[in-house]
C-alpha cells in the first residue's frame, strides 16, 4: 500500500523578491508533505513612460529571468515549479490566476514597508479581502535599494 500526497495549489505572486532564498524557503515550507502544484507568476513591472509608450517589451524579459532563476532555486530545493508573467496590476495578476489555477494558498513576498510600492498600495490588505484563498506575506531585502549609510 502506498501514500497518497494531498495536492495542494501554491500560487507565489513576486516581483523583484522572486530570486528571494526567503520566498523560497516559505513555498517549500508551504508544500511539505503534499504534492504541490506550484506556480510563480511574475508581474511585468515597468516604468510609467514606458507603460504609456506600450513599451512592455523589457518589462516582460526581466520578469522571465526572475522566474527562470526562482524556477531553478525550487528545483535544486526539490520543488518543481513553473513560471508565468502577469499583468503589471499584482490584484489583476491574482485574478487572472485564479481564474485558471484554483489555488490553496497564496504567498505573496514583497520588499520591506519602506522600499515597497505593492505595500504602499496595501496589496496584502486588499487581496486577503478580495480573495477567499489564505494569504502569505513574505518580506525580503533581495533587490531593495540599500539604505544610505
Amino acid at each position: 500500500m502506498s501514500l497518497q500526497l494531498v495536492e495542494t495549489r501554491i500560487l507565489v505572486i513576486a516581483d523583484k523578491t522572486c530570486p528571494c532564498g526567503d520566498l523560497h524557503e516559505q513555498v517549500v515550507k508551504s508544500a511539505e508533505g503534499t504534492a504541490a502544484d506550484v506556480l510563480i507568476v511574475a508581474p511585468a513591472l515597468n516604468s510609467r513612460l514606458r507603460h504609456y509608450l506600450s513599451d512592455t517589451d523589457g518589462a516582460i524579459r526581466a520578469a522571465e529571468r526572475r522566474l527562470a532563476t526562482a524556477i531553478a532555486e525550487l528545483a535544486n530545493l526539490g520543488l518543481v515549479a513553473r513560471g508565468a508573467v502577469g499583468d503589471a496590476d499584482p490584484i489583476q495578476a491574482i485574478d487572472d490566476t485564479l481564474a485558471e489555477f484554483a489555488a490553496h494558498e497564496i504567498v505573496i513576498s514583497t520588499h520591506p514597508e519602506e522600499h515597497s510600492h505593492w505595500l504602499e498600495r496595501n496589496l496584502v490588505f486588499r487581496a486577503r479581502e478580495r480573495f477567499e484563498v489564505p494569504i502569505t506575506h513574505v518580506v525580503s531585502w533581495y533587490g531593495a535599494p540599500l539604505a544610505a549609510a
